[in-house]
């Protein structure tokens, strides 16, 4: 267990995902160029077995921003798109329930 203030320290945004490119290389990873309104960053995530690349592109979800950026295949990962996992296996993205800006902070 954390405390509130343990989890205070996870930043959460908004983010539009603008670009997706196939990893070619791997058979799990996709780069995502991501807009948070005052900036832009680059995610690699293992969503390939999931969605296909027009499942995300201009579409906003949640993302953990303060995280220390990862190498992944040489690539690096500037924050973590947020999902959830079933005990099927079946991912499930987190993403608003409505438009709203880039960058907005959940609370």
């Amino acid at each position: 267990m954390i405390d509130i203030e343990e989890f205070k320290k996870i930043e959460m945004k908004i983010g539009r995902i603008e670009k997706v490119e196939d990893v070619k290389e791997s058979k799990n990873l996709y780069k995502f160029q991501v807009n948070f309104g005052n900036e832009k960053r680059q995610m690699i995530a293992g969503l390939k077995k999931y969605y296909k690349p027009e499942d995300f592109e201009n579409k906003q979800f949640v993302f953990v921003t303060n995280l220390k950026p990862a190498t992944i295949m040489g690539m690096e990962s500037q924050g973590m798109i947020l999902a959830a996992e079933d005990s099927k296996g079946n991912v499930i993205l987190i993403k608003p329930d409505k438009e709203t800006e880039n960058g907005a902070k959940l609370r």
